[in-house]
């Protein structure tokens, strides 16, 4: 069985140079290095920056399903503010916009544990349905976890995508500043934090519901079950992939059987660590990719 992260394949184009970027690229990158086998799901255009993206995946070890389509690779341009909290300007109209839903997407949604999908990958109707389709193929029979991790950007994103994607996913990743969104949205005003969050599990009928708060820790809900653990504190380089990271530690722990506190203080310790480098896809320590195990 497979983990699957669909969505953006993408560069980073920092002020000091490129580094290779996307959500779900990330997020099956930080699950191969913990010990489940991987596959990052996007598309490439045919160009010299798709050939570096496929350069860096093999480099890394990285198993991909990677359409290469008639459109430009994807560029974000990224600023950082003092704190290496990024900025991210997203070029429109690029490859990872339009993901064929091929019979090789097909095969692997059949083979799939788990996938991990977002709203920026949705913006258009190509990948959009193309990302349906595949997490409406995954057979139920594998109790799988179907991860919407929202990661909502500029203005990328509508009422529409977000429902349809919460009613699709059973496992929501989601963010303070997302929630106060949604709740806008949605009609959630003036209710404290923790209760948004009851709603929407029990709204959308969702298995887990993860709440990170950047600085002032995070949180896990699942029906009966509750976990809250401070964010440590630690020298910060970047904070780009850390939300990614987290995802896949946490999946990563919950497939292989942890309960739901370790599993929450195993995704704050990875993504901890991704702070303190550069870029979204460090490699992990053994020390850490050992408490997988």
């Amino acid at each position: 069985m497979v983990i699957v992260g669909m969505g953006e394949a993408l560069w980073d184009m920092f002020p000091d140079g490129k580094k290779i970027g996307g959500a779900p690229a990330n997020f099956a990158f930080h699950v191969s290095q913990l010990g489940l086998n991987s596959c990052a799901v996007s598309a490439i255009g045919h160009d010299e920056a798709g050939d570096d993206i496929l350069d860096i995946f093999n480099q890394k070890g990285l198993d991909y399903s990677l359409s290469r389509v008639d459109f430009p690779t994807g560029t974000v341009q990224v600023t950082l503010d003092e704190m290496g909290v990024p900025c991210y300007e997203i070029k429109e109209d690029v490859a990872w916009d339009n993901i064929p839903y091929t019979s090789e997407l097909k095969k692997l949604a059949l083979h799939t544990k788990a996938v991990c999908f977002g709203s920026l990958a949705q913006r258009c109707p190509v990948s959009r349905a193309t990302i349906k389709e595949f997490v409406e193929t995954i057979p139920e029979s594998v109790d799988p976890l179907k991860i919407f991790d929202i990661n909502l950007r500029q203005h990328f994103y509508t009422e529409e995508i977000i429902h349809d994607s919460l009613t699709m996913c059973n496992v929501l990743k989601i963010n303070d500043e997302e929630l106060v969104i949604l709740s806008r949205m949605f009609g959630y005003p003036g209710i404290d934090l923790e209760n948004k969050c009851w709603i929407l599990m029990s709204k959308y009928n969702l298995k887990m519901l993860i709440l990170t708060c950047g600085t002032n820790g995070s949180y896990v809900f699942k029906p009966g079950e509750f976990s809250f653990l401070e964010t440590p504190k630690v020298e910060v380089a970047d904070t780009v992939g850390a939300g990614d990271s987290f995802t896949a530690a946490f999946c990563t722990a919950i497939i292989k059987g942890k309960p739901i506190a370790e599993a929450h203080q195993l995704a704050v310790d990875v993504s901890a660590f991704v702070c303190t480098q550069h870029g979204a896809m460090p490699e992990l320590p053994e020390e850490l990719k050992d408490r997988f195990v």
